[in-house]
């Protein structure tokens, strides 16, 4: 798991390609690279958190043996053992890293060489010979990829889009997507930023930049591999194949040569990939278990991880978020973010992620993607419509945003996303939304830079497109069935769980932040939204609309804080 930057065009200076590389220390503390085009043409600058081959030869920018090609790259890829016995004839092995591997690949299959990768990936090959880039993002989207054209169209390309910024980016709101976010609640649904002439590499797409021109193409499409077709396997056969993918998915991600551990809540998905852990590496003592609690047990997972565990010799690493912390802590996280982020859960998680690098953990797992690919969201037995926005509060019953506290004008500027109907049941259609439109995309740019922000990778088994496709492909009455999702999990789980935890109601994973902004955080939330109202929004409110509805929540309540969080966020972004 590194950082990548990049600048491509003619005018630029070695100054600014520095300040990228520098502003994504946090994502690669162990080392640092740069190469420089001898045209000037190009600057590729790279920071590496080891994890694979931790010897100087796994450092980047790598170039082939040739000096031809030079790769910068962020992510794992899972099967580089046997690509790499793939390519041994081809290619004189340096390092046994993944990356050598995937630069390997890149020169012997060309562009078709991502089919063949099993991971998550944000990289750029760069030609000195025909002076071209290539550049691709994985299927999903786990590792961010941003660009920008400057006015004398160079070029600039990173991991996060504080070092776009960092390069001369004008930091301008793109008001447009601001007006979707704070009238409908909605993050990260387009190759849109919230920033202006900021824009992210959609998951999935591969990007090509020769002199000056840039194109844009998309190497996979989950409805392209999967259709309408529905797996017409008996359910023992369905169980047996899904399971041995399941199995698989998460052996790969072990594949590390630092210590690697869980992150668990106290869900379903968090039991099935710890048991499937349990059996693949035994009742280790070696493989460390993190989750996060708040002193609250109306929220607090702690006892049903500790079910999870019962019998298993796994230490577990319990972090608290408190009240007090949360100040400091939500400045610091809105830093990393750069965009709007998920509230008090993001926080609590990064939390989490100090704690596991202070233990000696590098990588973590978690049980991300499983509720997409197999169902497992309520509103996926009664939503009736295919709309973008699913709601940011799961089991809310009243309206996430406040679009009356804004100003008309400000609402106008929302610019419709239109969600594709590809499939013809409305199943998949909703599932297919939540994959690449709104709750994945989002969860993983709040979880990528949680992670990073402590330098700690995180895995996501459950999210390998093979385990997808298959899940994508079963008939609803495998998905839903008694009135509960993820019924195929379920049946999986009954010979890897015990009852109570198997059947354990679906519960979010929440904080106590309604509470808490209402009590002993409101001072500190009512300046934030202050400042937010006075900020490069302050054409956005209507401000006394604004302050009514924040006295009302602090004296009366409300079933979700999610409008209030909007106001807080905005206002720890301003600078």
């Amino acid at each position: 798991m590194c950082g990548i930057a990049g600048v491509f065009g003619s005018g630029w200076d070695e100054s600014q390609l520095s300040k990228m590389v520098n502003s994504l220390q946090h994502r690669g503390p162990d080392a640092e690279g740069v190469f420089i085009d001898p045209t000037r043409i190009a600057g590729l600058g790279h920071r590496r958190l080891s994890i694979i081959d931790l010897t100087e030869a796994g450092n980047q920018p790598l170039s082939d043996e040739t000096g031809r090609y030079v790769l910068i790259y962020n992510g794992e890829i899972y099967n580089y053992l046997e690509l790499r016995e793939e390519l041994r004839s081809f290619y004189h092995f340096r390092s046994k890293t993944d990356s050598e591997v995937l630069l390997a690949a890149y020169l012997k299959w060309g562009e078709a060489c991502l089919d063949r990768f099993i991971g998550m990936f944000a990289f750029i090959i760069w030609d000195t010979k025909t002076k071209t880039l290539f550049a691709a993002r994985d299927r999903f989207g786990v590792k961010p990829f941003y660009y920008a054209i400057s006015q004398d169209s160079v070029l600039y390309v990173a991991s996060e889009i504080k070092a776009l910024h960092a390069a001369g980016i004008p930091r301008i709101p793109n008001e447009s997507v601001w007006a979707s976010y704070l009238t409908n609640g909605i993050y990260d649904h387009s190759s849109q930023t919230f920033w202006a002439n900021v824009l992210k590499l959609l998951p999935g797409c591969s990007m090509t930049w020769s002199n000056g021109d840039v194109k844009i193409k998309r190497w996979y499409d989950l409805y392209e591999r999967v259709g309408d077709s529905v797996d017409n396997s008996s359910l023992e056969v369905v169980k047996k194949d899904y399971t041995a993918l399941l199995e698989e998915s998460v052996r790969l991600r072990f594949r590390s040569d630092v210590p690697v551990g869980i992150n668990l809540s106290g869900g379903l998905d968090s039991a099935v990939l710890f048991r499937l852990v349990q059996n693949i590496h035994g009742d280790s003592g070696d493989i460390k278990v993190f989750t996060f609690i708040t002193g609250d047990s109306y929220y607090d997972e702690l006892p049903w991880v500790n079910k999870i565990l019962a019998g298993s010799s796994y230490p577990i690493f319990t972090c608290l978020l408190q009240p007090s912390e949360i100040p400091v802590i939500a400045e610091n996280v809105s830093a990393s973010q750069d965009e709007p982020f998920g509230g008090f859960p993001t926080l609590a998680y990064v939390k989490l992620f100090k704690e596991a690098r202070q233990q000696g953990v590098k990588v973590l797992l978690d049980g991300q993607g499983m509720d997409e690919q197999l169902a497992g969201y309520d509103y996926y037995q009664v939503d009736k419509n295919i709309s973008m926005n699913t709601g940011p509060v799961q089991g809310s019953t009243t309206s996430v945003t406040l679009p009356d506290c804004l100003d008309r004008d400000f609402k106008d500027r929302v610019v419709a996303k239109q969600v594709p109907h590809l499939f013809k049941d409305q199943l998949r259609n909703l599932q297919y939304r939540d994959m690449f439109y709104s709750k994945i995309p989002r969860a993983l740019r709040f979880n990528d830079r949680a992670s990073m922000m402590e330098s700690c990778e995180l895995r996501e088994p459950f999210l390998c497109h093979r385990l997808v496709e298959k899940g994508f492909q079963q008939p609803k009455e495998w998905k839903i069935a008694d009135g509960k999702g993820k019924w195929l999990l379920r049946e999986i789980a009954k010979e890897l769980l015990p009852n109570d935890v198997r059947e354990a109601p679906k519960r979010p994973v929440q904080t106590p932040q309604r509470e808490w902004l209402q009590r002993e955080l409101a001072p500190w939330a009512e300046d934030c939204i202050e400042k937010g109202l006075y900020g490069w929004g302050e054409q956005w409110f209507e401000k006394d609309k604004v302050r009514t509805a924040w006295k009302t929540f602090r004296e009366n309540g409300r079933d979700n804080s999610f409008p209030f969080w909007q106001w807080i966020n905005l206002g720890l972004m301003q600078k």
